[in-house]
């Protein structure tokens, strides 16, 4: 037996899955009814306890070349049922086996419903999944001590440039890898655009001597406002190449127009997830995984993008800088304005 503790106190009993130990990070809840290796494997979610939504999970397994990254990035995982015999023909391994095997904790049989709500009504908070027998009080001493890591992006980035190519491509772009997912940098590569890697405090003059068509500043974690050489990177390539932001890439590019990025109070993380195209009025269906939101953009950018939801931004452009930001997984619209920016 094992249990789940927030830092307001809340405490839900469960069952153990996967590794076997104490851990202690920020709890979030994802709605995504499927993609549960992609969520785990997405360096967005370096250091954090995900809550799925969706109550059976692991009903396919994992495959080896599904994941978002070659690593399991979550912390803990919290579902209400875990289903340890997948039905897949090309599953390689079950959940409870690739989290045992990657010493990630999981609890299962818990009240995912009730502590979504939690979440939803309170916000994103503190949480450690240890053995039932630890004294409430001890759990919260050690949730009131925790000190998050400060430069998680440093983590998840690459350490040195890596390439990935496809046959007949038409551009050369540069990925800033803040915590890049592989799913990608196969799509561009799908897309018929060569891809260079590169590390998150790469310099402008290392980039120049890639000799890109384009430059995108990738998804990852942490705070945005903590990442000072990336907004000198941004600021430096701005009007010399069309540029990309994507997630915290976006949050980035964002700051680099006096624009400001707060927290939100539980973030906007899952599929089916609707934002209204401002220059057409359609309303494009995303998948999305932030936690923090765009306010006051300067008069040069224009927004092009907000959230039905809760109307925050989603989407950003400046025409003389040829910059994109977004706050959602890229789709061939946003790849098409791009490829028009580089034609420019």
């Amino acid at each position: 037996m094992s249990k789940l503790v927030l830092k307001n106190g809340l405490e839900f009993k469960g069952l153990n899955f996967g590794a076997n130990k104490e851990v202690i990070g920020e709890l979030f809840f994802n709605t995504s009814m499927v993609g549960y290796q992609d969520i785990l494997s997405d360096p967005s979610y370096y250091g954090k306890i995900a809550c799925m939504t969706y109550p059976l999970i692991g009903n396919y397994g994992l495959t080896d070349e599904d994941y978002d990254y070659k690593n399991i990035y979550v912390r803990g995982y919290v579902v209400k049922e875990n289903n340890d015999f997948p039905s897949n023909f090309r599953a390689t391994r079950s959940l409870s086996e690739a989290m045992e095997e990657n010493d990630i904790v999981g609890i299962e049989d818990i009240d995912t419903r009730e502590l979504t709500k939690i979440i939803r009504n309170e916000g994103t908070m503190l949480a450690i999944i240890t053995s039932d027998d630890t004294p409430l009080e001890e759990c919260l001493r050690k949730l009131n001590e925790y000190k998050e890591e400060n430069h998680p992006v440093k983590e998840v980035s690459c350490k040195k440039l890596w390439y990935s190519r496809t046959t007949n491509p038409i551009y050369t772009l540069v990925v800033v890898d803040l915590g890049v997912k592989t799913t990608l940098v196969k799509k561009l590569n799908e897309f018929g655009f060569n891809v260079v890697v590169v590390p998150y405090n790469s310099t402008l003059e290392q980039i120049k001597k890639l000799k890109p068509s384009g430059v995108v500043i990738s998804n990852g974690p942490g705070n945005p406002n903590e990442l000072n050489e990336v907004k000198e990177l941004v600021n430096s390539l701005k009007g010399k190449y069309p540029l990309l932001g994507l997630g915290l890439g976006a949050d980035v590019i964002a700051l680099t127009y006096k624009a400001k990025v707060n927290k939100m109070p539980s973030g906007h993380q899952g599929a089916n997830i609707p934002v209204r195209n401002l220059e057409t009025n359609k309303i494009n269906i995303t998948s999305q995984n932030h936690f923090y939101e765009i306010k006051d953009l300067c008069e040069c950018v224009k927004v092009t993008h907000v959230s039905i939801v809760n109307e925050d931004i989603e989407g950003f452009v400046n025409v003389n800088d040829k910059v994109i930001g977004i706050n959602y997984q890229i789709d061939e619209e946003v790849i098409n304005n791009f490829v028009a920016n580089m034609k420019k």
